[in-house]
This record gives C-alpha cells, structure tokens and sequence, in this order.
C-alpha cells in the first residue's frame, strides 16, 4: 500500500458498537418513561416515600367529633408520633438501603411459594378430595375431573 491509500482510509472508531447502542438504550428508555411513567426506585426508597405519605395523611388528619382543645392535642401527639417514626426508619434506610431489596425479594419468594401450594390444594379440594394416608379414596371419591356427584347423601349422625 501506498502513503496515500493510507491517508485517505477513515478514521474507525473503536466504540462505534457501544455507543449506538448506548445511545438505543437511552432512547428506549426515555420512550418507557414517557410511557408508563417514572419507574419504582429501590425498596428502601419506596419505603421512604410511603413513610412520608403516611406521615403527611395522619398530620392532615382531623377529628370531627373532638373539641377545638383536644384537637390541639392530638394533632400534636400526631405530629410527634411522625416525627419518632420518621427518626427511627432514617438513619435504617441511610444504613442498610440493600437489606430492603433482599427483604422485597423474600416476600416475593415467599408469595411465589404459598400461591403454588394454595394452588395445588385448591386443585385438590375441587376434584373432590385428595386420597388419604392409607391409600384409599377419601370419603366422596376421588372422580378426578369429574366432580361431585348430583345427589351424593351425606351421613350427620
């Protein structure tokens, strides 16, 4: 090759990959902001928020039935309780920001869990029983998808 050829070869750029899709990324979720709203920050900042708005209810509280003294006093009790709250929960959420997300993520396990063994045994309950310890039928049958029958009689002594 000569001088010239390699002088008039463009310049690559290295990054032109990462960049382009950078720049998709960003477009994508500016779009999805846009869209759907801004998207739920972590646990520990959800829980900072629901702290405030439940602080903000209980100071916008107002007891009807109380007279105007004692309306004094509770909104001060009230305030206060917000503010005892709000100084514990703090300093917790400052500290710990990442046990808020794994504790999330447990309830969401744990919900996954009960939901599939709610599952399993409403699907029993619904084909008529499961069979018992000894293998035999429970009373009823187990019909599998048939369901009860029409005019089943049902011993009360």
């Amino acid at each position: 090759m000569s001088d010239a050829t390699e002088r008039e070869a463009p310049e690559v750029d290295a990054d032109a990959w990462a960049k382009a899709c950078a720049e998709d990324l960003a477009a994508e979720k500016a779009r999805r902001r846009e869209q759907y709203g801004q998207p739920p920050g972590s646990a520990a900042e959800e829980l900072r928020k629901l702290v405030d708005a439940v602080s903000e209810k209980l100071s916008g509280l107002q007891a009807p039935l109380l007279g105007a003294v004692a309306q004094g006093a509770v909104e001060q009790t009230l305030k206060q309780v917000v503010r005892e709250a709000k100084a514990v929960v703090e300093p917790v959420i400052e500290r710990n920001p990442d046990v808020f997300d794994h504790l999330a993520a447990a309830g969401s396990e744990l919900l996954a869990a009960y939901r599939s063994a709610a599952g399993g045994q409403e699907g029993r309950w619904t084909r008529g029983g499961a069979r018992g310890t000894t293998g035999d039928p429970a009373p009823g049958g187990d019909r599998g998808n048939e369901g009860p029958p029409a005019g089943e009689h049902i011993d009360l002594d």
